[in-house]
């Protein structure tokens, strides 16, 4: 990868990153289910007329913005409202790794691994550590419905590229490769109106109009970042690079999100975190190297002996 693409790729992990710390800056001005709503509209609405409708049929597309835009996206953003720290958040919703292998098995009927397996119970003991204060009291402490909601929302995630798996193989079925920023766009259709429906069932109509009559420049600004540089850029970002480069090239710096996520809450939100937390979210991360490289680096230090 030359220097220019690779200040690419560490530039979308640094946005992606501080996303979490943009939504709790959001949250503190528009109610979380019409702050997600927004967030597609405006990631839809403009770009639909500049960007080619996906190769596959309508039930992926919206199968879709349902899992990610509804489920992943309204899980988090509530779990967020009600107490879940955004560098916490940026870590556990990695965890989508893991639910994505266990849907694949479920439903691909894809074998596990054995350091896939590892990686599993690496990350749950992770999970354990950064759970040692949930529902505690305290400056570090994570009430348990936040912490489960996020873990839910990392589930949705994983539906959601089993969902892409589908999609891709009928793109190719037609001769076609899936582009995931297309989905991303068309897919943003998706989200606005049941959040809509969520939101007034959280909020009454007048709470949620005053929302949007008296967004301030902080909201306006969590908005515009959400929908251009989280959605769209990081999308067409990373989709181009993903084209231009080998994945095992590429897909390794996405486990810098949660660094750079708990840097950003950090620095911005003052955010801080107990020693097991931080001790869970490295375990996490471990857990995420070993279940993607464990098995080509054995085989790279095998080699190597053999040589």
């Amino acid at each position: 990868m030359n220097r220019r693409d690779l200040t690419r790729a560490l530039l979308v992990v640094t946005v992606w990153g501080a996303n979490f710390t943009v939504i709790k800056l959001g949250l503190s001005g528009v109610p979380p289910m019409l702050l997600v709503a927004l967030r597609y509209t405006f990631a839809a609405i403009p770009a639909i007329a500049f960007v080619k409708r996906p190769a596959v049929g309508w039930r992926y597309i919206v199968a879709y913005g349902m899992t990610v835009g509804v489920g992943q996206f309204a899980c988090l953003f509530y779990a967020m409202n009600i107490g879940m720290p955004a560098g916490v958040a940026s870590v556990v919703l990695q965890s989508q790794a893991f639910f994505t292998l266990l849907f694949a098995a479920i439903l691909l009927k894809e074998t596990l691994k054995g350091m896939q397996v590892i990686g599993l119970l690496t990350a749950g003991l992770g999970l354990y550590f950064i759970g040692g204060n949930v529902g505690s009291n305290g400056l570090s402490s994570i009430p348990l419905g936040p912490f489960l909601l996020t873990l839910l929302g990392a589930a949705f995630w994983g539906i959601s590229n089993i969902i892409v798996r589908y999609a891709s193989k009928q793109s190719e079925s037609r001769g076609e490769k899936l582009d995931m920023l297309s989905l991303v766009v068309w897919s943003s259709l998706v989200p606005p109106l049941p959040l809509m429906a969520f939101a007034m069932m959280l909020d009454t109509p007048k709470t949620l109009l005053n929302a949007v009559i008296n967004l301030n420049v902080l909201s306006v600004f969590a908005v515009i970042y959400l929908a251009f540089c989280a959605t769209l850029f990081g999308f067409y970002t990373w989709s181009m690079l993903l084209a231009k480069y080998p994945a095992g090239k590429v897909a390794p710096l996405s486990l810098l999100v949660p660094i750079t996520g708990l840097i950003t809450s950090q620095i911005v939100l003052g955010e801080q975190l107990s020693k097991m937390q931080w001790l869970g979210g490295i375990v996490i991360l471990l857990g995420l190297i070993i279940s993607n490289f464990g098995g080509s680096l054995i085989k790279r230090v095998s080699k190597t002996k053999g040589t």
